[in-house]
């Protein structure tokens, strides 16, 4: 019997989303290579701008079933009667498909109603498009379906975590530690993650691999940044983890020293109205301004205008921060010059004194000194972003690195394929 060829279903949330570029790269990277890709969303965009990238991911885009409210119980027995009837019957039609769907239903005892529904349907999709393995962004609500879609469908399954998924407060060490132990492999973005991951969940957590996102770099064309105007640029959403009140203050700082200076800070998010009252109560108007999302051919334009960028990014309250921000990556490979702070995995990108400045975190002096000392001194800028570049060009191109992806893909379902026949033959 012939068997299917090699076909991958990405599991996300929502797709696309304009701030998950490293999503697109790394789908756009596969392409390239000959893999063929299905995209499963659990839910509708809910940005309004997005990516120019976008446009050319082939994969097929597919809308998982809106899902019902609800959770399940051992006894598969708590939901009220008008939904219950509704969600038995689309569990009838995806067992039509998965003739041992029922015998399956009981690994999901515990997981959310929703969950359930929507991972029965993929894994009707995955038997009816000949997905061989599922990967999941995020190790959330994307991974807890690809988990279950992969136990209905017989298939094997990945995920890779970011930030938000390892390090908020509302992560649930049990459910993350099951979906570690029952995927293929578990793929993070920063050797800090992984370091964090170990410590945290120990022996299930030894295989994680670090696989840094990257970037096609064909698309970046490095200009040195000597004699740019003294333009500092900052890209994010405007929320807490950003840092981007902490950046306000520094610019405040700049201003008292007497520096000549402009801050555009590209973006929109929930704290626009603070962080716009913050420039106004610091006398910053007409230097610092919230220019608000751009397509992305925009920014990098922008970038490429600016003498130095700031990545003021920090832990949030809730235990919230950045993993690997996509946007730094694209500043070293465009050659702008940059400031972080120490969080994360900034630091493997920023290696201070080499490939730009790292500075203390929620600290509006040290930032601003360091950037009062790039502006001032546009041959350092240029020192740190040539050896940037060198540093993206070695350890964050797309294609070497989307590459290693795929052999975790293939062994992956080509381990699973010999379980299943010698679970078949035993049977």
């Amino acid at each position: 019997m012939n068997q299917p060829s090699t076909r991958i279903g990405y599991v996300l949330k929502r797709y696309p989303r304009y701030s998950e570029t490293f999503v697109v790269n790394e789908i756009l990277a596969h392409e390239a290579a000959g893999l063929d890709i299905d995209i499963f969303a659990l839910r509708p965009t809910c940005d309004s701008h997005f990516q120019n990238i976008i446009s050319q991911v082939r994969a097929s885009v597919t809308y998982i079933r809106k899902p019902i409210q609800g959770r399940v119980s051992n006894s598969l027995n708590t939901l009220s009667p008008t939904p219950a009837s509704y969600f038995w019957a689309e569990l009838q039609e995806v067992a039509l498909i998965i003739p041992d769907f029922w015998q399956k239903l009981g690994f999901a005892a515990g997981e959310r109603a929703s969950v359930v529904y929507q991972a029965a349907w993929l894994a009707r999709e995955v038997r009816l498009k000949q997905i061989t393995h599922l990967h999941a962004h995020f190790g959330s609500v994307a991974t807890s379906v690809a988990r279950l879609a992969a136990h209905f469908a017989d298939i094997s399954y990945t995920f890779t975590a970011h930030a938000k998924d390892i390090f908020h407060d509302s992560v649930v060490i049990e459910d993350m530690t099951r979906k570690m132990r029952d995927s293929a492999g578990v793929v993070t973005v920063s050797d800090y993650n992984v370091n964090y991951l170990q410590q945290v969940y120990g022996d299930v957590a030894t295989s994680v691999q670090r696989i840094y996102n990257g970037l096609d770099l064909t698309k970046f064309t490095y200009l040195p940044s000597q004699n740019r105007p003294p333009l500092i640029i900052s890209v994010g959403r405007l929320v807490e983890k950003k840092g981007l009140n902490i950046l306000i203050a520094a610019c405040a700082l700049l201003k008292q020293w007497g520096c000549n200076f402009q801050c555009q800070i590209i973006g929109t998010g929930d704290l626009g109205k603070q962080l716009e009252a913050q420039i106004v109560s610091l006398g910053l108007v007409g230097q610092v301004s919230l220019v608000g999302a751009r397509p992305q051919n925009e920014v990098f334009k922008m970038l490429q205008q600016a003498a130095v960028f700031a990545a003021p990014y920090i832990i949030g309250k809730d235990g919230n921060r950045d993993g690997l921000p996509t946007v730094l990556l694209e500043a070293m490979a465009l050659g702008t010059p940059c400031v972080g702070t120490d969080v994360t995995g900034i630091p493997e990108l920023i290696r201070d004194q080499e490939t730009g400045l790292i500075v203390k975190q929620k600290d509006p002096l040290d930032l601003a000194l360091a950037l009062k000392k790039i502006l001032d001194d546009s041959s350092l800028g240029v020192k740190f972003a040539t050896q940037a570049r060198k540093l993206i060009e070695s350890e964050f191109d797309i294609s070497t690195n989307a590459a290693v992806l795929r052999q975790l893909f293939d062994s992956a379902s080509k381990v699973k394929d010999i379980d299943s026949r010698l679970m078949a033959v035993s049977n």
